[in-house]
């Protein structure tokens, strides 16, 4: 008889497996998150000609969902550390639902009043969304022992790919088929559905329904924090002595500025990839949403490997610091290929050098395990916000930047070779800047009243 356990878990004395089913949520929740994100600059190609909205326009509405994002990042940390990763996630999954439905509603009013009310539910849906990376870092700090973290981080955090090879050929063929305003009730029918599989799914680890007091035990040894949501409730989490030590820590800053780097990425692809295809590329909206598809596999491919390297360098010996290092310079290497497009006509070649950036840049997306190795004991929410705040202001600064760009000379060039560059700052930000990656301290009897003790990481 195993002794120690809660009722609810099993007696099996078998070591369980249940943060693999963790993880594959947070990889569907996450995919479906970055899906809404994604859809607007496929579904906004006929919105833009229904609304007439030129390519500044398109771009503040590209932008809407992460203004509101990058404001609800703090608060967000805060909520999970205070109130818990399942329930406070969970609501946000029902409430972006709803956003998405709102949206395809906006359409039958007139241009102008249409336009705004869309970029409200863009705010509102940025703001509602907030907790969903935070959470995920959260969740993966518990559930999973460090040498298991940067596999189960590059696995939800490659849903941001899988969420285009998902998303893009359906939202295509909805949008060609049905209209744009089809694809937003579509998401918001499919949300409730991945809302309620949440809440049967989603527990703090001591208290799931499946695991084992071995798995329980592994966990803990490796050093996760399976307490992390006993200790909820705590009212230091948002205090300003709490942020001003965050901020004070160079590594820390280092990490945020690199996320900051890499966000830039992922916003042009999710946001003026289908764009650049469709307008400079001169490919049709049914088939932007199948060739957008093999530089998001890349993506997703190069996200999972990335992970899996950087935890297979750790076990080898190399330290810490260098087996998270070493896959984000060489993916930021990689990233920088699609300067290449500026000199080619061959869609084949743009395909291609599209595909290896795409790679590339899931391959060096490891920030949240860097994070979830770096964060100090009870803030991994807070912190996790901050960085996330951080990172996703690429999301209000990069769409604006490109449509200013596009607008004014219209062309691309300038474009990828501004977004290539910031994959060359974020090497800056990671080599330099950041140095030795190692779990943040906080020593007993400061201001904020936490005591956060250094963990093997």
């Amino acid at each position: 008889m195993v002794t120690g356990l809660n009722s609810s878990h099993t007696t099996d004395t078998r070591r369980t497996h249940v943060r693999y089913l963790i993880v594959l949520m947070l990889f569907a929740a996450s995919a479906f998150s970055y899906g809404d994100r994604f859809a607007l600059s496929i579904a906004g190609l006929p919105m833009a000609r229904d609304l007439g909205l030129d390519a500044l326009h398109l771009g503040y509405l590209f932008s809407g969902f992460s203004w509101a994002y990058v404001v609800g990042q703090l608060p967000a940390g805060g909520l999970l550390d205070s109130f818990g990763s399942k329930r406070v996630y969970g609501i946000s999954i029902i409430g972006w639902s709803i956003c998405a439905a709102l949206v395809g509603f906006a359409g039958f009013l007139y241009a102008s009043l249409a336009f705004y009310t869309i970029f409200a539910l863009r705010l509102l849906s940025g703001l509602v969304q907030s907790p969903v990376f935070p959470g995920n870092g959260r969740i993966v700090a518990a559930w999973f022992p460090t040498a298991e973290r940067g596999t189960a981080s590059a696995i939800f955090n490659s849903s941001q790919y899988f969420a285009l090879v998902l998303f893009a050929p359906i939202i295509g063929w909805i949008a060609h088929a049905h209209g744009w305003k089809d694809c937003f009730w579509f998401l918001g029918a499919l949300g409730l559905v991945v809302g309620f599989v949440w809440f049967r799914v989603v527990y703090d680890v001591k208290a799931h329904p499946s695991i084992s007091q071995e798995e329980i035990d592994h966990i803990a040894q490796g050093g996760g924090l399976v307490s992390v949501d006993r200790t909820q409730g705590k009212s230091n989490a948002l205090t300003r002595s709490i942020i001003k030590r965050l901020l004070s820590s160079r590594m820390l800053v280092g990490i945020y500025i690199g996320q900051y780097c890499i966000n830039t990425l992922t916003w042009f692809f999710l946001t003026w990839f289908p764009v650049y295809l469709n307008q400079a590329r001169h490919m049709s909206l049914m088939t932007v949403g199948f060739v957008a598809v093999l530089p998001a596999l890349c993506g997703c491919v190069g996200g999972v490997l990335g992970g899996v390297v950087s935890d297979g360098l750790l076990r080898a010996g190399y330290s810490l610091t260098f087996a998270r290092k070493a896959p984000i310079v060489t993916g930021m290497l990689l990233a920088m290929a699609m300067i290449a497009c500026n000199y080619t006509h061959a869609q084949w070649l743009i395909v291609f050098w599209m595909a290896l950036a795409f790679l590339g840049k899931g391959f060096g997306a490891l920030g949240w395990t860097v994070i979830s190795d770096t964060s100090p004991k009870g803030m991994v929410g807070v912190n996790g916000g901050l960085f996330n705040l951080i990172g996703n202001l690429a999301g209000v600064t990069t769409p604006i930047v490109i449509g200013y760009i596009v607008k004014r000379t219209g062309s691309f060039n300038d474009a990828l070779l501004f977004v290539g560059l910031t994959a060359l700052m974020a090497i800056v930000a990671y080599l330099p800047i950041v140095g030795t990656i190692q779990r943040v301290e906080f020593p007993t009897g400061t201001e904020s009243g936490i005591v956060a003790e250094r963990t093997d990481a």
